[in-house]
Formats: structure tokens, sequence, C-alpha cells
């Protein structure tokens, strides 16, 4: 079985055609998604893995990421009872951002795919080990 039929994903770089600037959050967007936008695209355009392609799936986990939040709040502000249906939602909303989040390296495990963790652990290994002999 080749490693492609695994499920294995490719592994994220900086691509040629990346953004260079993040665009302000489009307008249709709720504010928790629009704080959503401003907290994650400046991430995205500095690793070099956004382009114009991929804005409209950034704009998808934003909504869905300020959607889960906004609901969230609903509940909260009526008196904490669980609404099953709002509940159903939200854990849809909250199922959809974490599928998007990781398509674009946002998650712990994504993000080691695109190895932000691997030059998080060269700095690391760059310091000397207080515990090592000398010789």
């Amino acid at each position: 079985m080749s490693k492609h039929l695994r499920g294995v994903k490719p592994a994220l770089g900086r691509d040629a055609e990346a953004l260079t600037k993040a665009p302000p959050a489009p307008a249709y967007l709720a504010p928790h998604a629009k704080a959503e936008w401003r907290r994650v695209l400046p991430l995205l355009v500095a690793r070099g893995v956004i382009t114009k392609a991929d804005l409209a799936g950034v704009e998808a986990y934003c909504a869905a990421a300020g959607a889960a939040r906004q609901i969230g709040e609903a509940m909260a502000l009526a008196g904490g009872l669980p609404d099953l249906r709002l509940g159903g939602l939200q854990i849809r909303y909250m199922q959809t951002a974490r599928q998007l989040a990781a398509e674009y390296g946002l998650t712990p495990t994504s993000r080691a795919r695109i190895g932000a963790v691997a030059d998080a652990e060269a700095d690391q290994s760059a310091r000397p080990n207080p515990l090592s002999f000398r010789r």
C-alpha cells in the first residue's frame, strides 16, 4: 500500500505565491469571526503558507470558529442550560473549524508537519545540556 493511500498528508512548505501582507477581514464576517481572522491570518502570512487562492478556506475556518463561539455565548446567556439543538450545531461548527485549522497548520500536529516544531527543537538542541558529561 502506498503511503498516499494511508491518509498521510504531505508536508507543507513555503509557497512561491504566498501573501506578504494580511488582507482585512471580509465585511460579512460576524464579530467573533473577524477577531479570529485578525488572530490567525498574520501567523499564516508569516509562515508563507497562504495564497489568495486559500483565502476562501480561511474565511470558512473563521466563520465556523466564530459561529461556535457565538453559540456558546448564547447558551451561556440563556442560563447555561444545555439546548440540544444549539449544542449539536456548536459541535458541528467546532468540528469544521478543527478540520479547517488542521489544513492551514493551526493545530499542534499540523504545525509539527510544517516544521514549526522542528525549528523550536533545533533551537533547544543548540543549547548545551547541563546534565551531560564533559571529558
